[in-house]
């Protein structure tokens, strides 16, 4: 144990405040950070000569740095602090989006730039969940462990709302160039800032905790061997993927089959972001007082697959009102499921090991991730437009959320 946790405690009530609070911050900074390309990617596309449809494979590259970014952050969180390690991952995507804007003077060597902007971003994306699960499951309070966790995770639709609402605009009036440089610029203030919380949050470190090859793989190990673990693991694993693949498609979807400007397609995707962020806390609150976890996260599951296939059904002479709506409570599902499996997952976790396996279940969970936008693309590709890729996704998210309830009643 580190020195740092031999100093006077603050109140707990204050330290449970501090810790939901930057790891809110945090979450919404990489979460914006992540979903930038996507937003933009009309106008990227259009600026180096690359077909949109191509986000797809930018996103599963970041998703396939945070699978190894969340996997290996159990050891680095356990020696170093979740907040340090929180801090290096903000700078991480920082440094990500940077890059981005870098490769137009790079032609020569356009697709590797992207491609390793994509890792890095999501080296710096993955470990961010584990890290704040491994603070809020000693400073949350018990009896609102959904609900702190589900307020924690409104951090993700709460960035990519954000990245949908500002972006745009910004990239219309002063290039997409401009949006990027002050999404990075944002990312060095919110590390610094993390500092502050550090003394306070980062007190339970172990200094001497050994970074081998095979203390890398024991929480995945671990986690196979329970159950429940694997029953959250496998739900996380398809709501991830229907999840994703609402964020990263809407928007081109949109404007390519509906002919929707940028900036209203962008409003559509702050709709379902924030239908997430309400979401998150509702079904967390329910969680803790009204509706098994995982029973809720079946129900979850059938009603966002169901909002999958009614966006495929989307056409020209529907009403913008119809169409926000079903964003709205798409997003509220597809995106809100995620603070009642997290909180789950730590609970069914060994004492003081939750970081750990949270990130080997987000392991699995960016795994689907990883699959999800590329399959959605190809899908896409080969039947002539994205509502197959929404109508297939949907129905394997409705299965999925059928068999939750199928297990919790068994």
């Amino acid at each position: 144990m580190s020195a740092a946790g031999s100093g006077p405690r603050a109140p707990r009530g204050r330290t449970a405040a501090v810790a939901l609070a930057i790891t809110l911050a945090i979450q919404m900074f990489t979460s914006l950070a992540a979903t930038a390309t996507s937003v933009l990617a009309p106008e990227i596309g259009r600026d180096l000569g690359v077909a949109p449809k191509l986000v797809g494979v930018f996103v599963g590259l970041v998703y396939a740095g945070s699978m190894s970014g969340s996997l290996i952050s159990g050891g680095f969180i356990e020696r170093y602090g979740a907040i340090r390690v929180s801090q290096v991952c903000v700078l991480l995507c920082a440094g990500g989006v940077w890059l981005v804007t870098g490769a137009p003077a790079m032609p020569g060597f356009l697709v590797p730039a992207l491609a390793a902007a994509a890792i890095v971003i999501g080296l710096g994306y993955g470990p961010i969940t584990p890290a704040s699960s491994h603070v809020l499951a000693r400073t949350a309070p018990r009896s609102r462990m959904a609900l702190t966790f589900s307020i924690k995770q409104t951090g993700v639709p709460a960035g990519a709302a954000l990245a949908g609402a500002l972006l745009p605009a910004v990239a219309v009036a002063m290039g997409w160039h401009t949006a990027f440089a002050l999404v990075a610029a944002l990312g060095v203030v919110i590390a610094i800032v993390a500092q502050a919380a550090r003394p306070l949050l980062d007190t339970e470190r172990t200094p001497a905790r050994s970074l081998s090859f095979a203390a890398v793989f024991a929480p995945l190990r671990l986690l196979l061997r329970t159950p429940v673990l694997v029953e959250l693991a496998v739900a996380a694993f398809v709501y991830a993927s229907l999840q994703v693949c609402l964020m990263s498609f809407l928007v081109v979807y949109l404007t390519e089959t509906l002919s929707y400007s940028l900036v209203a397609a962008g409003f559509a995707l702050t709709v379902a972001n924030l239908g997430g962020i309400v979401g998150r806390i509702v079904w967390g609150a329910i969680a803790d007082a009204y509706i098994a976890p995982r029973a809720l996260l079946g129900l979850i599951g059938v009603a966002a697959g169901s909002c999958g296939g009614a966006t495929a059904a989307f056409g020209t002479g529907w009403p913008i009102e119809g169409i926000l709506a079903i964003c709205a409570v798409f997003g509220g599902t597809a995106i809100g499921w995620n603070g009642v499996q997290l909180s789950e997952v730590a609970r069914h976790s060994p004492a003081g090991q939750a970081g750990a396996v949270t990130g080997a279940s987000g392991f699995i969970t960016f795994s689907g991730v990883v699959v999800g936008p590329p399959t959605f693309a190809l899908v896409s590709a080969l039947t002539g437009g994205y509502r197959t890729g929404f109508a297939v996704f949907g129905a394997l998210t409705v299965a999925c959320g059928l068999w939750l309830l199928v297990r919790h009643r068994q």
